[in-house]
């Protein structure tokens, strides 16, 4: 079966056919710029223009960036508010023409790094928070995933998580690596607090700059950190195997 991961995010939409059996893309991913607005419509149409740019597929997995529960997008934090409780599968196969499957994208990523990456064999509870436009977290206990957590929007000194620790927000401030490092640090810390991991893994384009901050922020937490083995193609990677688990 050929199944296509597309991973909208706040600020790109990036898809490519994946290999189920090794987690790997089978080609180059294909990314546009998310639209402004980023309406229905309008990321539907990208979200179209990837998929041809593919010659189609069997059945397509698209991440979202805020809740989904059972195909329906419940948030819409870092895109617009149209979105709030449509429902996205059947918005997105009437565009397409082909099945759809619609996931939480920070849980996509989650799963892919769970099957194929850091989280691989890790008992206990292992959490994974996705740094860029906004902040996303992935729940899992023992390989089961906890879905839809959005701990990006945990109060922290006031404020939400990810108005102090997106990548977004470092990039806009014009942070050092130190700043912001002990921003991302010290909402580890809470997170700690409260669910005691076993395991922390940090996702989004940003982990490739994992030497960067990873030293500042091991003062706020003894949990293990380590970054995403997928990088930036997690999202994509994990809404595919999410896709063939639900075409069962």
């Amino acid at each position: 079966m050929n199944i296509l991961g597309i991973d909208i995010g706040g600020t790109g939409i990036k898809g490519a056919p994946v290999d189920l059996e090794s987690g790997k893309l089978l080609h180059e991913r294909h990314r546009i710029d998310t639209p402004k607005p980023a309406t229905p419509d309008a990321v539907a149409d990208v979200v179209k223009t990837i998929v041809e740019h593919f010659g189609g597929g069997d059945r397509v997995g698209i991440t979202f960036p805020g809740i989904v529960k059972n195909g329906v997008t419940r948030s819409a934090a870092n895109v617009d508010k149209g979105w709030v409780d449509l429902d996205a599968a059947k918005h997105f196969v009437k565009k397409l023409g082909l099945p759809v499957t619609v996931v939480n994208d920070a849980d996509a990523a989650g799963v892919a790094e769970v099957h194929f990456g850091a989280g691989r064999n890790v008992p206990g509870v292992v959490l994974m928070v996705t740094l860029g436009t906004g902040i996303g977290s992935a729940l899992f206990l023992n390989g089961n995933l906890v879905p839809n957590t959005e701990l990006g929007h945990i109060e922290v000194r006031g404020k939400d998580a990810e108005k102090r620790a997106s990548e977004r927000v470092r990039e806009q401030k014009e942070l050092s690596w130190k700043r912001w490092g002990a921003n991302v640090g010290e909402y580890l810390g809470r997170l700690d607090a409260l669910f005691s991991p076993d395991l922390f893994i940090i996702g989004g384009g940003v982990c490739k700059k994992a030497d960067k901050f990873f030293p500042f922020l091991k003062k706020f937490t003894a949990v293990p950190i380590l970054p995403a083995q997928l990088q930036n193609d997690a999202g994509i990677v994990g809404a595919a195997l999410l896709a063939q688990h639900i075409a069962g």
